[in-house]
């Protein structure tokens, strides 16, 4: 996950795991504060939550056995309150869904109920917490503090609550929740199972690197096991369709390589990992596409590991230190052992490599290297060139061909970037954000892009300065940018703003760029947006009017094209009154959207960086009134309604396959709509809330579970809908459901002054 909010604003001892003893075995799991969990009154007691919220994702026999009970018991209260039959997932498909697992049950359960929830060992959960793209941080740096769960028959006051439940939701939502709609990750298994073919559209070899992640791997140890790397076949073809020639993945690299004798510890199951990257990149290369490895190393390791390397520790934070790469013998493992990963898997495209904030790394990568004894005598430049260039010999060691591209990322420093990029490996591509910086002002507040913006079209001065000092370091260049989905709203596969992306893609075009990240975790999912930057791959001199016509004639049809244009250009004008901030991006309920629960009283906790809101309104809207935040995101919601009707339109000169296309675009185009309109929902029920106007809560309440009902048809109808891979899934239909229950719940409290 980069956050350019984390380089200020975030203690970075944070993400470094507090951990204490978990409740099996003392095994060490984290706890941070550890406050009084939220009670989910609207149900009729924690044990008809948990059915709930697992109801679709784990079967009633693992939900028994979690609460120490039956099946046929768990399954009488999902009846009571209306569920269909169990149609829990298999262990397969739940471990790839088990964050979304953990976040529905983080109020709910204690981790030794959670541990065998998830089917995983203290170890697992420990590692994922820490190394699955700052899970814990996503989960508050904090777990709520639950009581173990058991089974209790309901009383005669809960099964009533549960009958008022039943008939809520039917009379809200019909005969709907009572079947099932289409399950979790249906999407992906489509391409696992589509027969294989040859990708038709590739673009040329003299087109430089075009980078996705998967739209569906999990961030954290995808190698582990076959086919987990999330780029099955059917993807790979759809991708280089699209003009894609590189995919990445995160790795963890003492995971793949042995670590010789001065780190025995190191290399546990590397020759099933790289048996499996081979695979991938043997794959990979039957659709012209290159596998690129993005590294974050070398990794901080528990002060314990230090207890007889005590010259190798550099700095310390919390209960870790870095491996200090000051010391030969850590630089001597990284080399070899990128070389070893290069050697194994030939034909890897390289490698990509942050080394500045993210995970604590080296000394220099959070602005500590003072407290290093060793690093402190040479400057941070010294220090991240060097990281990099080890990293580039490596490579070539293993495998000439294979390409480093250093990443600036958290370089904040201007002077200090400019002494790295001059000692960067001369056949390393530098890579900076390309909206990074840029200034723009929404409902009159003037603020800077941090990155991971759509509604900011790149790239900045900033982007450009420093593309000019790598080609006069004799770099070649490459840009990060967002052509998908954004932490703006990432819980849709694309979202339609189609103008911006193709007025990015000319900007890059004209900037000369040699190379385009085309998204970080999320974004991998094919789209309008994906294919027009393969267009101005080809054809860089494209004007941005010739690309939209051919993408949307392309797509929908020629008689539908003109009125395709006509909703992308009303997406991408109100997309441009998007409240953007770090603050917004991270913290806001924007992703959840309708799915965002709602309390009577403040809840006290904070919002956490994409992934639990709360009801934080303050910590939502960055610099931004909370009047002007609720405004601009009426303005963005009002201009997607605008541009609605001609998306129909469109969807009506369509037939056969690119009808089929045509309704799911519609339907994502509607789930985005409804997202902005619930975040002004949401903040105005706040603001009501905190004032004590229970008729403008009623009237907000009233307008989200509205939001809710209307998405849940399109999230039952399409399963990517809710999802982003490195958080799966936000939501599921039942979370909408269970919204409206929430908010017919807090009205009735309202009403009744409690």
């Amino acid at each position: 996950m980069n956050n350019p909010a984390r380089s200020t604003a975030f203690v970075f001892s944070a993400a470094l795991l507090l951990l204490a003893p978990a409740a099996r075995g003392g095994d060490a799991l984290p706890v941070g504060s550890a406050p009084e969990a939220i009670t989910p009154e609207h149900f009729p007691d924690r044990l008809h939550a948990f059915v709930w919220r697992n109801w679709e994702l784990v079967p009633a026999a693992k939900l028994a056995e979690v609460v120490g009970t039956s099946a046929d018991r768990i399954e009488k209260i999902a009846g009571s309150m209306g569920l269909p039959p169990s149609p829990g997932l298999d262990a397969k498909t739940r471990s790839r869904v088990y964050i979304t697992i953990l976040r529905r049950n983080w109020h709910v359960l204690p981790y030794e109920q959670l541990l065998t929830l998830l089917d995983m060992t203290p170890e697992r959960l420990a590692f994922a917490l820490q190394e699955d793209d700052f899970l814990f941080i996503k989960l508050g740096s904090l777990k709520p503090r639950c009581e173990p769960l058991r089974y209790v028959e309901p009383s005669p006051e809960a099964k009533a609550r549960a009958a008022e439940i039943k008939a809520l939701v039917a009379e809200r939502f019909g005969g709907a929740p009572t079947e099932n709609g289409e399950p979790p990750l249906a999407f992906a298994k489509r391409w696992e199972e589509a027969p294989p073919r040859e990708a038709s559209r590739r673009v040329g070899p003299e087109v430089g690197p075009r980078i996705v992640s998967s739209y569906f791997a999990t961030f954290g140890d995808g190698l582990a096991e076959p086919g987990g790397d999330g780029f099955p076949d059917g993807l790979l073809a759809d991708l280089a369709d699209q003009g894609v020639n590189g995919v990445w993945l995160h790795v963890v690299l003492r995971t793949l390589a042995p670590g010789g004798p001065d780190f025995p510890e190191f290399g546990d199951g590397w020759e099933t990992r790289m048996a499996n990257l081979r695979a991938l990149v043997a794959r990979a290369a039957k659709y012209g596409i290159k596998v690129y490895l993005y590294l974050n190393e070398p990794r901080s390791m528990p002060l314990a590991f230090f207890a007889d390397r005590p010259e190798m520790k550099g700095v310390v934070s919390g209960d870790y230190a870095t491996m200090c790469t000051s010391d030969a013998r850590v630089r001597s493992w990284l080399k070899s052992a990128v070389a070893h990963v290069a050697r194994e898997a030939r034909g890897l495209g390289g490698v990509i490599s942050i080394t500045a904030s993210e995970n604590l790394t080296n000394c220099a990568s959070h602005g500590q290297i003072a407290k290093c004894p060793r690093c402190s005598r040479r400057t941070a430049a010294e220090v991240i060139a060097e990281v990099n260039a080890t990293f580039a010999e490596g490579l070539r060691e293993g495998d000439p061909s294979a390409r480093l591209i250093a990443w600036d990322w958290g370089w904040i420093d201007p002077a200090q970037a400019a002494a790295t990029i001059a000692l960067l490996p001369r056949d390393a591509y530098f890579q900076t954000v390309s909206e990074w910086d840029l200034p723009i002002e929404r409902g009159g507040v003037k603020t800077t892009v941090g990155e991971y913006s759509l509604s900011a079209v790149g790239p900045g001065e900033r982007a450009k300065l420093r593309w000019g000092l790598a080609r006069a370091a004799g770099l070649k260049t490459s840009a990060k940018a967002q052509l998908n989905v954004t932490w703006e709203l990432a819980s849709v596969p694309s979202i339609p703003a189609v103008d911006n992306a193709a007025q990015l893609c000319k900007n890059l075009a004209d900037a000369g760029v040699d190379s385009v990240m085309l998204g970080w975790s999320l974004g991998g999912c094919p789209s309008p947006q994906l294919w027009i930057a393969r267009e101005f791959a080809r054809d860089p001199g494209a004007t941005v009017d010739a690309v939209l016509d051919r993408a949307a004639a392309a797509r929908y049809g020629p008689e539908a094209a003109s009125d395709v244009r006509r909703a992308w250009t009303a997406f991408s004008k109100a997309f441009r009154e998007y409240p953007y901030h770090g603050a917004v991006v991270y913290n806001g309920p924007q992703h959840m959207g309708p799915a965002n629960l709602v309390y009577a009283k403040p809840t006290g906790y904070s919002a956490t960086m994409v992934g639990i809101p709360y009801d934080a309104l303050d910590g939502w809207r960055g610099p931004y009134s909370r009047e002007t935040f609720v405004g601009q995101f009426e303005k963005v919601a009002d201009g997607w309604d605008e541009g609605l009707p001609a998306l129909r339109e469109a969807v009506a000169k369509t037939s056969g396959e690119a009808r089929a296309t045509a309704e799911l675009d519609l339907g994502v185009a509607e789930a985005a709509g409804l997202h902005f309109r619930s975040v002004a929902n949401q903040a105005r029920f706040v603001m009501a809330r905190d004032a004590g106007d229970r008729d403008a809560a009623a009237r907000a309440l009233d307008a989200d579970a509205r939001a809710a009902v209307a998405l849940y048809p399109l999230a039952r109808r399409d399963s990517r809908l809710g999802f982003e891979a490195s958080n799966q899934y936000f939501y599921r239909p039942l979370d909408l459901a269970e919204k409206v229950i929430a908010c017919e719940y807090v009205k009735a409290k309202l009403a009744e002054g409690r």
